[in-house]
């Protein structure tokens, strides 16, 4: 879905009842809630993480080039939000992927037991 006007979503913006949610949500986060929501769990997640983030600002290798990225606040903010998504997606699969491994052995522990 394009916003092909100039006007700026209610998240991102700086004027009315509704400006910067986003951001004010994030500040009146404890630091360590911060800290535990910024750090994966998994090796597995930071490097999809990773990926999906290069891939989404450019995949010249910065050792090679000198690499800048301009944007203005709103794309910056779906960066962000796109950031956030992917990662409670891909943490949903991580816990997931254990849940059904946790069954599996649990299912195989039952039925060496019977």
């Amino acid at each position: 879905m394009s916003n092909t006007s100039n006007r700026t979503p209610d998240l991102f913006d700086e004027n009315g009842e509704g400006a910067n949610l986003l951001w004010q949500y994030v500040q009146s986060m404890a630091p360590d809630t911060v800290s535990q929501l910024s750090k994966p769990t998994s090796t597995e997640v930071f490097q999809v993480m990773e990926r999906n983030i290069v891939g989404l600002l450019g995949n010249l290798p910065s050792e090679h080039f000198g690499v800048t990225v301009t944007t203005n606040r709103e794309h910056l903010g779906r960066l962000l939000a796109s950031a956030m998504i992917s990662g409670y997606f891909l943490r949903n699969a991580e816990q997931r992927m254990a849940f059904e491994k946790s069954l599996q052995s649990s299912d195989r522990h039952t039925s060496d037991n019977g």
